[in-house]
């Protein structure tokens, strides 16, 4: 594509032209390009954080200020951009849901939200069936420390069906976890509500 600035070329992933050193539009990459990491799901959440404060400081709009008009909306864009990317890939399930979304074959992303594991289903109501019950702050803190364990393990389990490709296995764990994570904020919930 075309530099906005000077009209040299420019790769659409490039964040400044080569020829000007103008800041250009966000382009059309994925989180992972865009922050400069492999796309897995077991991220380095260091290098994470570093890429990622890195790019803050070249594209924060307050770098700009000075500039025109264009180049801070640029920036801005490509602040935002930035955030959305890391926002995405920092936490275990939303980099599990983006990892699903970019390398499943899927046309319809509904079907893959759909819980179609009876498994899943009986233990999440039963699950909620025993923090309803719990009366004592042991039950809950029982209740919490599992699904805290059961968090972890899956996770895990996240991690070997996306180094063996398996998107269908993956996406059956996303859904548990979703469930786990709501099940301990819950879980949270009622503790401080005991306390």
């Amino acid at each position: 594509i075309s530099c906005w600035s000077c009209k040299g070329p420019v790769l659409s992933f490039v964040t400044f032209c080569d020829t000007c050193g103008v800041i250009q539009p966000p382009g059309q990459s994925d989180h992972f390009f865009r922050l400069g990491l492999k796309p897995t799901f077991d991220v380095d959440k260091e290098k994470l954080d570093q890429q990622y404060f890195h790019l803050q400081r070249q594209l924060h709009p307050d770098r700009f200020v000075s500039r025109s008009p264009q180049e801070r909306s640029l920036s801005q864009q490509q602040a935002t951009a930035i955030n959305d990317a890391y926002e995405s890939l920092r936490e275990p399930l939303s980099r599990a849901d983006y990892l699903i979304d970019l390398l499943s074959n899927d046309d319809n992303p509904d079907d893959r939200a759909r819980v179609n594991d009876q498994a899943l289903l009986i233990e999440s109501m039963e699950m909620r069936e025993a923090l309803m019950g719990a009366d004592t702050l042991e039950q809950i803190d029982s209740l919490l420390d599992r699904a805290q364990n059961d968090i972890k393990l899956c996770i895990e389990t996240l991690s070997k069906s996306f180094s063996k490709n398996d998107i269908d296995n993956a996406c059956k764990h996303t859904i548990r976890l979703k469930y786990l994570k709501k099940l301990a904020d819950e879980t949270r919930i009622k503790k401080v509500k005991f306390i």
